[in-house]
């Protein structure tokens, strides 16, 4: 994909690293399609929660016939 890049996401809580991504296009995250996480630091057990702080920072969906997390806004950050 032309406009495909990597991105570190954060919690916005206490900083610990949730995932590396492979993002589409510009513009927000608001959703992470399981396939394209590149590298999961969450808990498996528990994986739409901080490991550190235990912040809900997604919910499980299925967007498109894919399943997802969808992002809940102002709980992650996001760096290249």
């Amino acid at each position: 994909m032309p406009n495909e890049h990597t991105i570190d996401i954060y919690c916005n809580t206490c900083d610990t690293q949730l995932f590396r991504y492979r993002k589409e296009g510009a513009g927000h995250l608001v959703k992470c399609y399981k396939s394209k996480i590149l590298r999961d630091f969450t808990i498996p057990d528990n994986p739409m929660h901080c490991p550190k702080c235990n912040t809900e920072f997604a919910r499980e969906r299925m967007i498109h016939g894919q399943p997802a997390y969808k992002i809940i806004q102002g709980k992650v950050n996001v760096r290249r």
